[in-house]
């Protein structure tokens, strides 16, 4: 609306000022002095050959104008017919690459290649990796690193490349120059972050870390977290050579994260050496609260070396109160109680564990009945911690650890072990022992080249007692294991030898960490009388097996 009315606005304006001019006439007088006249024109004719004479100068200068430029503009014009060309080559090469086309990708790789466009690199490596060309590849990454726009790109594939052909010092130089190039660049801060824990480069790693939370890649909870590992780990490498400088990190770590229990057992350690036992005491509490941890009741139990195993007990009986009925306390009161002799606390801590024991339930277990005399209970018990359900331990990716890491040894990822039971990852467990005696069976004969006695000869096949003949269709592996304390009060069952341990290794799915092989199974009580082949196993020897058996769970 307002064009309209502006432009009506100067039609108007034009036609006033042509009705001016036409009534009132005048006269225009040009003197040609060298031609020795006059010419006299009205206003409106003078007017009308200026604008004339002014538009074809215009048209002449356009027309010379682009007689001079017809070159440089045909140039551009086929520049930009290659362009145009070159990304629709680019676009239909990588649909082409999408779909999975090689043929169609390589034609119009080669095609876009001629348009100097710098994605055309980009097509023309992703084309040679689809053809499984590594070489060209590989060249064609680093050709894209020699342009500004594709620098950062072609640093990306070389460091994707090198992964795949395991080349960690390749890779490490392009995450290097991607992250000098661009710190917050998420895959190039990670990728460096890993490698520099990786080679022990803690120092550096902290360096890292801080360019990525200053370029926001890390929340602040996530960066504390993550400098509190490397501190952590910092201190574990300097603990040897320097232990202020280790005290001094580990205490950092412990503000950072409170709950790590890496470094407060670290922490409570060393403060515990350098006489600050109140301090030491405050951080594993505070860590055993949120996550409790059988190495922060051992360093919580011994932060007064001098104490006597009473005092360490009531110390102990203090910090499993922090946390109710969790089953870390209850076991490190059962530990403390065994080292004092106090074998009813003992006991009363062990009781509401029996019922589903585990590995460490069922060796302490083991230990208080050993303590107590009764030989018998503790083989029972020790054949029991063989098949009984695993206790947490340090995991990470699917690796068990005896101790914590920094890093994941199968992924290099940071501050990824963590306490948990590993087979709780696949959703099931080694198979435990059925309380209800199921009828015994023949156990199969070793395999060729295996010994089965304590001084390395052959081991005759072991026979149970007569019972019924079991199905032909049953195959072995699906035969029920004897539960000892159930075998102990039935039919006295043969003694098994280091044969039947590969049969009772194969009925039971393999664990994540195998579980040390156990030279002599001593069976239940009941079998110590059990003959093999009509000769009674000689007392040493049994005596013997059971020291060496019992060490393996110590």
């Amino acid at each position: 609306m307002i064009r309209v009315v502006s432009f009506l606005i100067g039609a108007t304006l034009l036609a006033l000022g042509a009705v001016w001019l036409a009534d009132r006439p005048g006269l225009i007088t040009v003197n040609w002095p060298w031609l020795g006249q006059a010419v006299d024109i009205s206003v409106m004719t003078a007017i009308i050959s200026i604008a004339v004479l002014v538009a074809l100068a215009v048209l002449l200068w356009s027309l010379l104008r682009l007689v001079f430029r017809s070159p440089k503009l045909v140039r551009h014009a086929m520049r930009e017919r290659r362009h145009r060309k070159g990304h629709h080559a680019i676009a239909r090469g990588l649909i082409a690459i999408g779909a999975g086309d090689t043929r169609a990708a390589l034609r119009h790789a080669g095609a876009a290649e001629k348009s100097s466009e710098p994605l055309a690199l980009l097509l023309r490596a992703q084309t040679a990796q689809l053809s499984g060309d590594r070489a060209g590849a590989d060249e064609a990454f680093r050709a894209m690193t020699e342009h500004a726009e594709t620098r950062l790109l072609g640093l990306r594939g070389l460091f994707i490349e090198a992964q795949r052909r395991n080349d960690p010092v390749a890779a490490r130089l392009a995450a290097e120059a991607a992250a000098k190039e661009a710190p917050s660049l998420p895959w190039a801060g990670q990728a460096v972050l890993e490698f520099r824990c990786a080679a022990g480069d803690w120092e550096g790693a902290l360096t890292m870390l801080e360019m990525q939370r200053r370029s926001g890649m890390l929340s602040r909870a996530e960066g504390r977290r993550r400098r509190a590992v490397l501190l952590t780990a910092r201190a574990l490498a300097s603990e040897e050579e320097n232990r202020e400088v280790a005290r001094t990190l580990v205490l950092e770590a412990t503000r950072l994260a409170p709950d790590l229990v890496p470094a407060a057992e670290l922490a409570g350690r060393l403060l515990a050496e350098a006489g600050e036992r109140r301090k030491a005491t405050k951080i594993i509490e505070t860590a055993w609260k949120a996550s409790p941890h059988p190495d922060l009741a051992e360093v919580y139990a011994n932060v007064r070396l001098s104490d006597s195993a009473r005092d360490r007990l009531g110390r102990t009986q203090v910090l499993a109160r922090m946390t109710g009925d969790h089953v870390e306390g209850a076991l490190a009161v059962a530990r403390a109680a065994l080292d004092a002799r106090d074998f009813p606390t003992a006991q009363a801590a062990l009781a509401p564990l029996t019922k589903e024991p585990t590995q460490r339930v069922a060796i302490l277990m083991a230990r208080l009945c050993e303590l107590e005399g009764d030989e018998g209970r503790a083989r029972e018990w020790m054949a029991r911690a063989v098949n009984a359900a695993r206790d947490p331990a340090w995991t990470a990716d699917g690796h068990v650890s005896d101790r914590w890491l920094p890093i994941s040894p199968v992924t290099g990822r940071l501050d990824a072990f963590q306490w948990k039971v590993p087979l709780a990852e696949i959703g099931e467990r080694p198979a435990i022992e059925s309380h209800a005696a199921p009828p015994p069976r023949a156990i199969a004969s070793p395999p060729l080249g295996s010994t089965g006695t304590d001084h390395g000869g052959p081991a005759p096949a072991l026979e149970a007692p007569p019972v019924a003949e079991e199905p032909a269709a049953a195959p072995p592996a699906a035969a029920p294991t004897v539960n000892p304390a159930a075998a102990s009060s039935a039919t006295p069952a043969p003694e098994p030898g280091p044969t039947a341990a590969p049969a009772r290794q194969a009925a039971r799915p393999a664990p994540i960490v195998p579980l040390a092989q156990i030279p002599d199974d001593p069976g239940p009580d009941g079998a110590e009388d059990a003959e093999i082949d009509g000769a009674a196993r000689p007392e040493a020897a049994k005596g013997e097996s059971w020291q060496r058996f019992r060490q393996l769970f110590r």
